[in-house]
């Protein structure tokens, strides 16, 4: 079925319509443009400042390594030092430790000899008690004259 052709008034009226609509479009083309540079400039503004707040995070991150590294330095020196002074005290103690054991084993040694020689004087008091007595239980021979 053909369509019946639009009598010219209502034709332009719907052509007068378009043009309306179409009429406004540059407005609304001109505002979505203003909104995309308004976004594009918040954004830049807030990519300069993530940018910024990096430098710094870099910048108190860098600090904190040096004050770390400075301090795993002091405690190694530290603990070196300590270490120098707990070995020199436990040298200081051994030589004493030393002298002592010396000083004891000597004195241990001269009591040990001053037994030993009333045991030997005891033995040979005894041995010369025996040999007295042995002597006098002997027969004596008869000489011949």
């Amino acid at each position: 079925m053909p369509m019946s052709p639009q009598p010219l008034e209502s034709r332009v009226e719907a052509l007068e319509d378009r043009v309306t609509s179409l009429e406004a479009l540059p407005a609304r083309i001109d505002a979505l443009e203003l909104q995309i540079v308004q976004l594009r400039s918040e954004m830049h503004g807030e990519f300069s400042a993530v940018r910024a707040e990096i430098r710094e995070l870099r910048g108190e991150t860098r600090q904190l390594n040096e004050e770390t590294q400075r301090q795993m330095r002091e405690g190694d020196e530290e603990t070196r030092r300590q270490m120098r002074e707990g070995d020199e005290e436990t040298r200081r103690q051994m030589r004493d430790g030393d002298a002592e054991t010396r000083q004891l084993m000597r004195e241990l040694n001269d009591e040990t000899r001053r037994h030993m020689l009333v045991l030997h004087e005891e033995v040979v008091g005894r041995i010369a008690l025996l040999q007295e007595g042995l002597v006098e239980r002997r027969p004596r021979k008869k000489r011949k004259s």
